[in-house]
């Protein structure tokens, strides 16, 4: 099984994203997408950003992260 977790662009930098996952901020490789800017959301797996998700896709994998871990 295969584990993606989104996140938000924060700042953009050439073909890397600086992303906000949760509170935890990162650097992920944007080669895979087009047109990434700060806002968008993000689905991120093995330090790439491999699809854009809408704002409520986000929120839907948050609540279920949330679910999973109990809190």
């Amino acid at each position: 099984m295969c584990v993606g977790i989104s996140a938000k662009v924060i700042q953009m930098k050439g073909n890397v994203a600086i992303v906000d996952a949760t509170g935890a901020k990162r650097s992920v490789s944007a080669e895979l997408l087009d047109d990434l800017k700060p806002g968008d959301y993000v689905m991120v797996h093995a330090g790439a950003a491999i699809a854009k998700i809408t704002d409520d896709d986000e929120n839907e994998s948050k609540n279920l992260m949330e679910e999973l871990l109990g809190e």
